[in-house]
């Protein structure tokens, strides 16, 4: 493998995962709760602006690599469910919520790898339904790591929960719509 931008980004991304832990392991003293929930959001922003940032530039600098298509999508899983395993030990997140957004991604990853083996992986591209999920959990994560209100009267929380419950929801509809797709490949013979 190459190191070019984009695949260095999307390393910087996958290192990134155990600092976002270590946030809320350093000892009190060092950072009060509301110091650990900006220092955790500003990195996952980092995290999510360099994964838009490496693919923007592995096509602008003709920098696409197998190795990075298979990466990126690896560091993208990997940072959030880190940052759901927080959020659920942090009581922010119902364990229920974070089992289903990380169990879709599994299935879907694991479905997508076998539509590529049997030639059919472009009937399983992502849709409006996985980029809607995606969106709403990358906005979703941000505030409920955050957390504290913000002047008084908006509540990162409150928004963070609805939308991370609207990312639940397209998660599970997301995954319907992807396995319907790959269903008529499942039942030919080989």
């Amino acid at each position: 493998m190459r190191m070019n931008v984009p695949n260095f980004l999307t390393w910087l991304r996958i290192i990134a995962i155990p600092l976002l832990i270590a946030i809320y392991y350093v000892p009190e003293q060092w950072m009060t709760m509301a110091e650990r929930n900006m220092t955790a959001t500003v990195l996952f922003i980092a995290a999510a602006i360099t994964d838009w940032l490496d693919g923007y530039l592995a096509r602008r600098l003709n920098q696409q690599s197998a190795f990075g298509a298979f990466l990126d999508p690896v560091a993208d899983k990997l940072m959030v469910a880190a940052a759901l395993m927080i959020l659920v030990e942090l009581n922010r997140v119902n364990a229920l919520i974070a089992v289903v957004i990380v169990g879709r991604e599994i299935a879907i990853s694991a479905l997508r790898e076998w539509m590529a083996k049997v030639g059919e992986a472009k009937s399983v591209a992502v849709n409006y339904l996985g980029k809607i999920k995606t969106t709403s959990q990358m906005v979703a994560i941000p505030m409920l790591l955050y957390f504290d209100p913000i002047g008084g009267w908006f509540q990162p929380f409150r928004v963070g929960t609805w939308l991370i419950y609207l990312a639940a929801v397209m998660t599970i509809a997301s995954m319907f719509y992807y396995l319907k797709l790959a269903s008529p490949r499942a039942f030919q013979d080989p």
